[in-house]
């Protein structure tokens, strides 16, 4: 039997039907995850808005911090509003190339927020282990450089995956994929072709990019804890620790999401898909939501700010 008459040839449109075994409760599901995006929205907005009219926080930290606020927003909105018009609407048709379009900017931005999480740990390795010398290590070229460093490697290493399923996979066992939102290796295992090249491309950029941002995260807090582990006073320990706090829960509620999903799609066979889609969902929305939130906490200058403006 020739593998035309068992499969679909390059289907035009895509099927996405949510969560599996909980289609009943979808309905419910969407209130939370609609009340996340649209407190993203608005965090990251107002965040942006502090840092920009706030001249005092025009430095590296709070720059790469105004960076990774525009791409939550970014990708919480490459997701949120064809999920809802899912669970709302029951509308679960997604063109191909619309398909392809959402899982490269889903890629991509993920690629954005890990390396500006990255540079804000590099910024923090600079201000506590070399003080004297932060300002003249992180000028604003080196802020721009670092952001367009950031924004090709994710994209260029994004790129090919996308350019493989377009050219490569053309015979689809059935359109429907079993998500809520076009991911790449729920399309990859739809394929009634050799994946076995997608697989590897896939596996090549999560560790280049998660992989390698997480081991110089790792590394530049080591330094950060040894160095502040041999000041004198007390007080001078707690103050380091204080300027770090906020960035290790982002980055920490971020990767450990992050490598669940990605290995629970690979290698999580055991587990239900819908604990797996729900997860995959949360690692894609809870950093945008949590993200101005913490900042806004644990940032005096931001949270000084936000009072001021609303009282005014």
């Amino acid at each position: 039997m020739s593998i035309s008459n068992i499969t679909v040839y390059m289907p035009s449109v895509f099927m996405l039907i949510g969560i599996p075994g909980l289609e009943s409760v979808q309905c419910w599901i969407g209130i939370p995850f609609c009340a996340m995006y649209l407190t993203a929205v608005i965090g990251n907005t107002l965040l942006l808005i502090i840092i920009k009219s706030e001249p005092s926080l025009h430095e590296p930290m709070h720059i790469f911090l105004g960076m990774l606020g525009v791409t939550d927003i970014a990708l919480s909105t490459s997701i949120v509003p064809k999920m809802l018009g899912i669970f709302w609407f029951h509308v679960p048709e997604i063109y191909f190339d619309s398909c392809l379009l959402q899982m490269w900017l889903i890629h991509t931005f993920e690629g954005f927020e890990s390396g500006f999480l990255l540079a804000m740990a590099l910024d923090r390795y600079v201000a506590i282990c070399y003080p004297l010398r932060h300002a003249a290590i992180f000028t604003p070229q080196l802020v721009t450089q670092i952001a367009a460093m950031v924004t090709l490697r994710a994209t260029i290493l994004m790129t090919p995956s996308v350019v493989l399923i377009k050219c490569r996979l053309h015979f689809y066992h059935t359109k429907v994929i079993s998500h809520c939102y076009c991911e790449h290796m729920a399309i990859v295992k739809l394929a009634a072709e050799d994946v076995r090249v997608n697989k590897i491309l896939g596996l090549f950029v999560a560790f280049t990019v998660a992989g390698f941002d997480l081991i110089c995260i790792i590394l530049s807090y080591v330094q950060i804890f040894i160095t502040v582990f041999r000041f004198p006073q007390k007080e001078a320990r707690l103050k380091a620790f204080n300027t770090c706090i906020a960035h290790i829960c982002v980055f920490l509620q971020f990767y450990l999401l992050a490598f669940f999903s990605f290995f629970a799609h690979r290698f999580g066979s055991h587990i239900p898909p819908y604990i797996h889609i729900l997860f995959s969902s949360i690692y894609l929305l809870v950093p945008p939501f949590l993200n101005p939130l913490v900042y806004g906490a644990k940032t005096k200058q931001i949270r000084i700010h936000v009072v001021k403006m609303f009282f005014s």
